[in-house]
């Protein structure tokens, strides 16, 4: 029996709102969505009509430019920070200029003059080698892109799917992590990883316009965002035009990629697909080995011929949970989050940097940056059970700050009068003080570690891991 498009489209919608009724649920911050999803995908896909929402997408170039929705822009770009552009001009220097020339940027934004800046290429290195290209706009233009952003992000967000996890407010990985963990725990426990291979550079710009213009109506804005889209990188002294892509960097960009794969998301819900997406990273859920490679063939061939993006077939992969690394975590076939040895050995780079031998800085210093560091690392991966993995990881950072302590004695006669300061024995002090061992193994004597123990480094203020971690688990 021959199943209509329409109604095999219907029902995946049905399944879809069904679906994000229960999320919204399972999560009460989200419970305020208010746009229909169904509503959104038969403008998209049909163009034939506009809604309320739709009709009041026009004249949006005047709420860009007014005044508050400037000032709100220009606070978040001071305190976002950042580099400066191919003008050299600062973030500081943002609040006095915008203060002189408001009006005159109004002006130009308004009447279609303004023309962007090109942005400064900048290459960062990958955690897994390679280099990741960033396009750093200037001071100015990121006030204008995050003035549009505040402005269409509201317009769009509500309608976004779900399980859309990546640049949307009230949204972060650790929700994305939850509803993985669901999908496994019910049973799912065939991954279908999909890597897209250099997504920001391949956004194809016909496309991304085509979707904007269903819902923006001010051609002013739309050109306004078509010139950011074409705006060139200096790279080399020279200043390439781009056909193709969104610069990272740019306070514009994670809107506009959420947008381009919103499609990708009204496909795998109205096709009945468990998934979760966060920014670029899309991972399918399903029963068995069969489903998986046929879920993986039918939606490469969708996103490359479709969506005229690029499926990296060397990095996309089938894995069961333990074997995912899915924003840092991976899985059991129960549902349970874990820490990926890949993080743990990223977090421990940083650490060897942060507390290296040689760099004449004070232990208080040291700390105060390592705390940060671990602080930020530990609220990130709180949702992975890393008990024992964290009590280890504790020991090995105390140990390397001992080091630390130790060397900044420099002589013998220093660290005997180090120890023997912290009460131990002078006997036990003189020995290790006089052993020929290297600091690494010197800091592992009973004299040392009796001299700076867990309390000791409680007194000096280090952030520990594994009792925090114990605290949030209470």
């Amino acid at each position: 029996m021959n199943v209509k498009k329409s109604d095999k489209h219907e029902s995946g919608v049905q399944m879809y709102l069904s679906e994000k009724e229960e999320w919204t649920r399972r999560v009460p911050v989200l419970a305020g969505v208010a746009v229909s999803y169904a509503n959104q995908t038969q403008v998209d896909e049909h163009s034939a009509g506009l809604g309320k929402e739709e009709r009041l997408a026009s004249g949006l170039m005047e709420a860009v430019c007014s005044l508050s929705n400037l000032e709100k822009a220009c606070r978040r770009v001071i305190s976002n920070g950042g580099s400066a552009g191919i003008d050299e001009m600062d973030v500081k220097e943002l609040e006095g200029w915008f203060s002189m020339n408001w009006q005159n940027l109004q002006k130009e934004l308004l009447s279609g003059s303004y023309v962007p800046s090109a942005v400064r290429e900048v290459e960062i290195p990958k955690p897994k080698g390679g280099f990741r290209l960033l396009g750093i706009p200037t001071v100015k233009d990121r006030l204008i892109q995050q003035a549009i952003q505040e402005v269409l992000s509201p317009l769009y967000d509500a309608g976004f799917s779900p399980m859309s996890y990546g640049f949307r407010r009230g949204r972060g990985a650790q929700d994305a992590l939850r509803q993985l963990s669901h999908y496994i725990s019910s049973g799912r426990t065939y991954v279908v990883d999909i890597d897209l291979a250099k997504f920001f550079d391949e956004v194809n710009h016909e496309r991304l316009m085509s979707r904007l213009s269903h819902r923006l109506r001010d051609s002013r804005l739309l050109k306004l965002i078509h010139r950011y889209l074409r705006t060139g990188i200096l790279s080399g002294g020279v200043v390439n035009q781009r056909i193709k892509g969104t610069p990272q960097g740019s306070p514009l960009s994670p809107l506009l990629s959420n947008i381009v794969l919103d499609e990708l998301d009204m496909e795998l819900s109205c096709r009945g697909h468990h998934y979760v997406r966060y920014a670029d990273d899309v991972v399918i859920v399903v029963g068995s080995l069969q489903a998986a490679e046929r879920v993986q063939k039918s939606i490469t061939t969708y996103i490359e011929k479709d969506l005229r993006l690029k499926v990296n077939a060397t990095k996309s992969r089938i894995c069961r949970p333990l074997d995912l690394n899915y924003l840092g975590h991976r899985f059991t076939n129960g549902g349970e989050i874990l820490l990926s040895e890949l993080s743990e050995a990223r977090l421990k780079d940083k650490i060897r940097i942060c507390t290296q031998r040689n760099r004449g800085r004070k232990l208080e210093a040291v700390i105060a940056e390592l705390n940060t560091k671990l602080r930020g690392w530990l609220n990130y991966f709180k949702l992975a059970k890393m008990k024992s993995r964290l009590r280890n990881l504790d020991g090995w950072i105390r140990k390397r700050l001992r080091c630390y302590r130790l060397k900044q004695c420099k002589r013998a006669k220093g660290m005997l009068r180090f120890l023997t300061r912290l009460g131990v024995p002078k006997r036990r002090a003189f020995t290790t003080a006089t052993s020929r061992k290297g600091w690494w193994r010197k800091s592992s004597t009973p004299a040392c570690q009796e001299a700076m123990n867990n309390n000791w480094f409680t007194e000096q203020g280090l952030f520990n891991l594994s009792e925090v971690y114990a605290t949030l688990h209470t």
